[in-house]
């Protein structure tokens, strides 16, 4: 016979579990990063793994393959490419550090006196110098790391595809919400993956392209280089390219080619940021609208702990809890309207 009645033992096994899972989930703070990766490309990648199933009819462990190759080509490398062309270019800059000082100081010659600010050069130097080791600190660390997160991701990936079923329906049976507002929070949730990470993608992309474009139109040395950081840097809105543009202009002028500086200058502030405006206007309309605010504030909560993927990963979480919030509204309201009907008919 057990010592413990029934209760007891519920109340016992509850608190094993609480604790077991606040053990799972302290192991799990290392690849918190990439979990939230599988989850994100889970979502975007759904239909392109449905259509394969239905409209070419392949087998679930085949299309599962051919979407985990084709996201390794779409999304990994251009990653990839950025951490070479950045690693590259700091090498070109501790190769020449003369020039790169040179420019520098002609920037705080033409600017710093202006605006009062004299150590300009190197207080410029330092945030860049934080700036890098926030955003890359998995790059220039260890690609042991990558790799290993990479492995882990496609491998959950892959399983969640070819058990989708089985996946989806466990994920509403422990949702903590009924299956009404279950259903409406992971509809709402794709909304708002593809609103941060297409969206903001393709806004990341134009600006980018555009930032090339300026800088090879006014004669700016390396407009792959730039456009491809601008890139990264304009899922941070309003302030992401112009950290690019504007810098490079005022080096232009400070060097002499006055047309080329001012040219790409105003190109920037009329077309740069303002097709962001547009671009937004649009997504919003179309997909799900989310505020510049957000993505800011979740950019820098994000950045100290995905690195350059809380670009992305930052203004998400941030989006995901708000979402949760307004569910548990909902939810909420709807039990203390059942709660007075059911007052009501006692009386």
């Amino acid at each position: 016979m057990s010592i413990y009645s029934y209760k007891q033992r519920n109340t016992i096994v509850l608190a094993i579990l609480i604790i077991l899972g606040c053990f799972v989930l302290y192991s799990l703070r290392t690849i918190a990063g990439t979990l939230l990766s599988t989850l994100v490309l889970y979502t975007i990648l759904l239909p392109v793994f449905t259509f394969f199933i239905k409209k070419w009819n392949m087998k679930r462990w085949i299309a599962a393959i051919l979407i985990i190759l084709l996201s390794l080509i779409i999304i990994v490398l251009p990653f990839l490419t950025l951490s070479v062309m950045v690693i590259d270019k700091i090498s070109e800059f501790q190769d020449d550090p003369i020039r790169i000082k040179n420019m520098m100081q002609k920037i705080e010659d033409f600017v710093g006196s202006k605006i009062d600010q004299p150590d300009l050069f190197d207080k410029a130097m330092g945030k860049m110098n934080q700036l890098a080791e926030e955003l890359f600190p998995s790059v220039l660390g260890g690609a042991a790391n990558i790799v290993l997160g990479l492995i882990i991701m496609y491998f959950l990936l892959y399983f969640m595809f070819v058990q989708k079923e089985e996946f989806e329906a466990g994920l509403l049976k422990y949702a903590p919400f009924r299956e009404q507002n279950a259903l409406k929070f992971a509809t709402e949730l794709k909304m708002t993956t593809y609103s941060n990470v297409l969206g903001q993608g393709f806004i990341a992309i134009v600006q980018g392209a555009l930032v090339s474009i300026g800088f090879f139109m006014f004669d700016i040395r390396d407009p792959i280089f730039w456009g491809v950081i601008s890139t990264f840097l304009s899922f941070l809105p309003v302030v992401g390219a112009p950290v690019v543009f504007v810098p490079a202009a005022l080096i232009a002028i400070a060097s002499g080619n006055t047309t080329g500086g001012w040219g790409l200058l105003l190109w920037g502030l009329i077309v740069i940021i303002n097709i962001d405006n547009v671009i937004r206007l649009i997504i919003a309309k179309n997909v799900s609208d989310t505020h510049p605010i957000i993505t800011v504030v979740g950019v820098i909560i994000g950045i100290p702990i995905f690195g350059i993927l809380g670009l992305v990963f930052g203004p998400l979480l941030l989006s995901y809890f708000i979402l949760t919030i307004r569910i548990y509204e909902t939810s909420k309201l709807a039990s203390e309207r059942l709660e007075k009907l059911k007052s009501g008919e006692d009386e």
